[in-house]
């Protein structure tokens, strides 16, 4: 299945989505870990040891398209697709795709060169669009240290296209560029990406392989371990839009990054959503005052990409069980300002811990589209699409962002449009209690009636004479639709 890059260019079976960064702005993206998604076989019940080969492929993907679909999402991000490294090293088989040893073939385990093209075009075909996971900064070695038989890496097959073995010193930005990812079991060889030659095989590749399979996007790997300065010419020549993971919590570093990258995953309110939402005894000092901080120091954080959950992190019920703690981060996220990216499970409330127990196989599910908490991500999903649907056809694409409009120790109150989301981290046993949103921070006229779209109820509140809401604030979270706005949304039966 060698894809050479004359090959790649042949037999596109469905036309590249060429979305720009605005119209990203206005997806919601499930992540798919491939191997664990869905079995060809369609099976349920295939047990799944959490180091190997699993069985997931692209045909069991397209069989569920329904699925991800039903909750309201509109991009599928899938694991990266090349050829990886074979058969078991200490930490199992290369099932998640992250230790490439040939870019120029697919990895055969998740299926064929047709598979992948029917996938791009089943997606398209649903008006969604495919995010492939990709990686530039390593190859991948089942050995210790610098003991690579770089024959092996296609098609850096020699020592010459990469730096010296040496261990990654993460206080050092130097080091952190030139150092190697892996241990002294799986060796991650780091490729010279400042080279002039490797920066136009890489440009070649993805223009090759997204002209190929009809890529409308890419998740990228390991950024900080690569020059900035690589990367313009990178995603100019993809002509793609691209999300990069800056694996940092510091706020300070993205306004820099976002020069060289528009699309970021938001790692910095990852950490605040999960410190606030995870522990009741938290205030929700360090979310207000992270937010405000990427509002000043970030140019567009409606580019970033907004999660609680992937393949790299522990899972949230991880750290509490608690049903209504998870609703209130997964609702928080979903509607704050960005590109929302729900990873596979989460819908189920999986509770895998530290690496790679986060991975488990979601056909165990049995694909649940009962299960609490995909209707709440459903619902959610449907006011953030009928939101954007609104304002653009009111007065075209208009960035869509999430104001804080009041807080205390345990709720914060997010403004977004005709939207209000309350959010607590009281948990299933904690007490509610009432407060007031004022008529300068809710956006609503005096008398105005807005719904609870949240729970099943629908119960309505009226703005008083200022426009300040009384709003009950319980273990679950809140939002609010303003009444008038809601025909044609689907929710509450309008």
């Amino acid at each position: 299945m060698k894809l050479s890059p004359t090959s790649l260019l042949l037999g596109a079976a469905s036309v590249t989505q060429a979305l720009s960064g605005a119209e990203w702005q206005k997806q919601s993206i499930y992540q798919i870990l491939t191997d664990r998604f869905a079995r060809t076989d369609g099976s349920t019940t295939e047990q799944c040891t959490i180091t190997s080969y699993c069985g997931g492929t692209y045909k069991g993907l397209i069989n569920h398209l329904d699925y991800i679909q039903g909750m309201g999402f509109t991009a599928v991000w899938i694991s990266p697709i090349v050829k990886n490294l074979e058969g078991e090293t200490p930490h199992g088989t290369a099932y998640h795709g992250y230790w490439a040893q040939d870019i120029y073939s697919l990895n055969e385990n998740f299926g064929t060169e047709q598979d992948l093209i029917d996938l791009s075009a089943a997606l398209h075909a649903r008006g969604m669009y495919l995010m492939v996971d990709v990686v530039t900064n390593h190859m991948g070695y089942n050995g210790c240290g610098d003991c690579v038989d770089y024959s092996l890496l296609k098609p850096f097959d020699n020592s010459g296209y990469y730096h010296p073995f040496c261990e990654i010193n993460y206080d050092d930005d130097n080091s952190v560029r030139t150092c190697w990812e892996g241990d002294n079991q799986v060796s991650l060889p780091d490729l010279k990406t400042e080279d002039s030659g490797i920066r136009d095989t890489f440009s070649d590749w993805i223009k090759d392989l997204v002209a190929k399979y009809s890529i409308d996007g890419m998740r990228i790997d390991s950024v900080k371990h690569v020059e900035k300065d690589f990367w313009p010419g990178f995603l100019e020549a993809a002509g793609i839009y691209g999300i990069g993971e800056v694996f940092d919590g510091n706020p300070a570093i993205y306004g820099d990054w976002q020069k060289y990258m528009q699309g970021l995953m938001n790692y910095p309110l990852f950490y605040w959503v999960q410190q606030t939402f995870s522990n009741p005894s938290a205030t929700m000092d360090n979310l207000v005052n992270g937010i405000n901080t990427m509002k000043g120091q970030v140019a567009d954080t409606t580019a970033l990409g907004v999660f609680i959950e992937n393949h790299d992190q522990a899972r949230f019920p991880s750290l509490t069980s608690d049903m209504s703690l998870a609703k209130n981060a997964i609702a928080f996220t979903l509607l704050s300002d960005g590109i929302p990216i729900l990873y596979q499970g989460q819908e189920q409330h999986y509770s895998g811990g530290e690496t790679p127990n986060q991975r488990e196989a979601l056909w165990t599910s049995g694909y649940n589209t009962q299960s609490e908490l995909y209707q709440l991500v459903a619902t959610l999903n449907q006011v953030r699409n009928h939101t954007l649907a609104a304002r653009n056809a009111e007065s075209g694409y208009v960035k869509y962002q999430a104001w804080s409009v009041y807080s205390d120790s345990h709720s914060i109150a997010m403004r977004k449009g005709n939207v209000i989301g309350v959010f607590s981290n009281l948990g299933s046993g904690g007490s509610g209690y009432q407060i007031n949103i004022s008529g300068g921070n809710s956006g609503y006229a005096g008398g105005e009636q807005v719904v609870q779209v949240l729970g099943g109820d629908c119960n309505v509140i009226t703005a008083d004479g200022a426009g300040a809401l009384n709003v009950d604030v319980g273990p679950d979270p809140v939002v609010l639709y303003k009444a008038s706005a809601l025909e044609g949304s689907g929710l509450c039966g309008r």
